[in-house]
């Protein structure tokens, strides 16, 4: 396999599964595109213009040698793909906890989302110079207030579960990107810019990167299916 395959990859293989278990009968995930597509369209926006700007001032940058080389604004085309093909097979993940544990709606996580906010608000506020955690700590804690307290969302306990659940598959795809198991990272990142504490070779600030991420889109697929229904 060519080196340079290596990012496209990994996103296919963590969208490939979902989306043809989207078609099954029992779960009929594609009739609710209506409301994915519009909310990870949003979010993904929003993500790319942040990565645009932590590429251009070095808080992290991509290794030519794992990726085809087409880029727009100067991010691979495989990155852009990333903030799609990840929040597909979480979201559908999220649905089918949903789906076939409607029971969750009924388990409140009001401890657990006070404990994040507060750890995620005392580590933001004291390492307002490093960029990647200070950004992504207290947009997370800013966005589970919102949710948890402000919104009182039931559907959040789901989205937890669907978290836990997925940590394992993100150890695979986040592990791989950041060097493990191969030669060099695809993402390499600034270590002036982030607590320089990993899990593996994974900066501990990518786990909560990616539960805003997914928070986010979670947030606005159920809007937008709310509305629509």
């Amino acid at each position: 396999m060519s080196a340079n395959l290596t990012y496209l990859l990994i996103n296919i293989g963590a969208f490939i599964v979902p989306f043809i278990f989207s078609f099954h009968p029992k779960i009929k995930f594609h009739q609710l595109w209506y409301a994915f597509w519009p909310a990870n369209l949003l979010i993904t926006v929003v993500f790319l213009a942040w990565d645009i700007l932590y590429t251009k001032i070095g808080v992290w940058g991509f290794n030519d040698r794992y990726i085809l080389g087409v880029k727009l604004f100067n991010l691979p085309l495989e990155e852009i793909l990333f903030f799609i093909c990840i929040p597909y097979s979480s979201v559908f993940t999220y649905y089918c906890f949903n789906l076939f544990y409607p029971k969750l709606k009924t388990y409140s996580f009001g401890l657990v989302s006070s404990i994040l906010v507060i750890s995620l608000l005392i580590v933001g506020f004291f390492n307002v110079a490093k960029l990647y955690t200070c950004v992504t700590f207290l947009a997370l804690a800013l966005m589970i207030i919102y949710v948890a307290f402000i919104q009182k969302e039931k559907w959040l306990s789901a989205f937890y579960f669907m978290f836990l659940i997925i940590l394992f598959p993100f150890f695979i795809v986040n592990g791989i990107l950041t060097g493990t198991g191969i030669e060099e990272p695809v993402v390499w990142y600034n270590n002036h810019e982030n607590l320089g504490i990993r899990i593996l070779t994974i900066p501990v600030e990518d786990f909560f990167y990616g539960m805003l991420l997914l928070l986010l889109n979670t947030f606005a697929f159920e809007k937008l299916k709310k509305t629509n229904a």
